[in-house]
């Protein structure tokens, strides 16, 4: 018998509870995945919350890596391969059965936990940076929480891509870090005004915006941007943007919002694989790093959740079963 980690009603971190949970055979089309990490990530919490929606209880988790032990009819994938996952799917556990089709082949020269660290929130860096705009050499962006595991990475695939990043971060410490992964610009937000800052680095204006941080950064994002700019809005993680006026985009200089979703950007097996393999292939060349931030094992899946929350470390969370 198998564990896994069961949201056992909304709440916080303390209605996660470890319990004996076995998912069974695969059937067809499917996989059964001894999981070797999985990643913990504010889409989790937001489960968890009961922000998104899911009935309790339920297996908690979208995001990690292991190694098939079993395929059900119709599967192309072999018992022994090590595969990864970032689309949904009960991944606090031992072991889980999931359907083939969101399973990407993970290459010998990365690990497990490099693997599991990267591909929900490098396959998010990826379609931002080359989905919901295509970024052009000398474009100006700039990247709240930079120096979290998503902010690492979307620095690194913008600065690759040729872009100009100014990064926000708390702490000197992140912001060494932050620097290290290819911004130009470090705001501590703790200290100074990122608008002010942003505005003079980027002679009046940045052309994108990249907010993970929702409701306390909003407005100032705004007010960021040059016009016709972009704000793409991916996360949340200080609360849901309050209801406002839309005629707000048209004084700001015509600017353009967006409110993506990584689902919609890898909806077909194509594209999942094109941007899986964009991710694991630059880790696998050394063009992308990962930095694991912290590993708990998952009878202390809260303990990670509330780590993650209050934004205590850098880098990627993992559970390793």
């Amino acid at each position: 018998m198998g564990t896994a980690v069961f949201v056992t009603r909304t709440g916080d971190a303390s209605v996660l509870e470890a319990r004996e949970h076995d998912p069974g055979a695969p059937g067809a089309g499917q996989a059964r995945v001894a999981i070797r990490a999985a990643g913990v990530n504010f889409i989790d919490v937001y489960f968890r919350k009961g922000e998104y929606p899911g009935v309790p209880p339920f297996v908690a988790g979208m995001e990690g890596a292991g190694v098939i032990e079993a395929v059900g009819p119709g599967v192309d994938l072999a018992v022994g391969q090590r595969v990864a996952w970032a689309t949904g799917f009960e991944s606090y556990a031992t072991h889980v059965v999931a359907p083939a089709a969101a399973l990407v082949p993970v290459p010998d020269a990365v690990p497990d936990d490099v693997a599991a660290a990267a591909l929900l929130q490098g396959m998010t860096a990826h379609y931002l940076v080359h989905g919901c705009r295509e970024t052009k050499a000398g474009d100006t962006a700039l990247v709240h929480a930079a120096a979290g595991g998503a902010g690492l990475l979307t620095v690194q695939v913008l600065a690759r891509a040729g872009a100009r990043v100014i990064g926000t971060c708390s702490t000197e410490e992140k912001a060494a870090l932050v620097r290290e992964a290819g911004a130009e610009n470090v705001v501590l937000y703790t200290e100074e005004d990122f608008v002010e800052a942003a505005k003079l680095w980027s002679d009046g204006g940045v052309d994108v915006v990249y907010d993970s941080v929702g409701k306390t950064t909003f407005d100032g994002s705004l007010a960021c941007l040059k016009s016709r700019g972009l704000l793409v809005l991916f996360r949340q993680s200080s609360g849901a943007v309050p209801p406002f006026d839309p005629n707000r985009l048209n004084t700001s200089g015509s600017i353009f919002l967006t409110r993506p979703s990584l689902w919609h950007y890898v909806a077909t097996r194509e594209e999942l694989l094109l941007r899986a393999e964009a991710v694991l292939g630059a880790i696998e060349r050394g063009e992308l790093t990962i930095r694991i931030g912290a590993r708990f094992p998952l009878s202390q899946a809260a303990d990670a959740h509330r780590v993650l929350e209050g934004r205590k470390t850098t880098g990627k969370v993992l559970l390793i079963p």
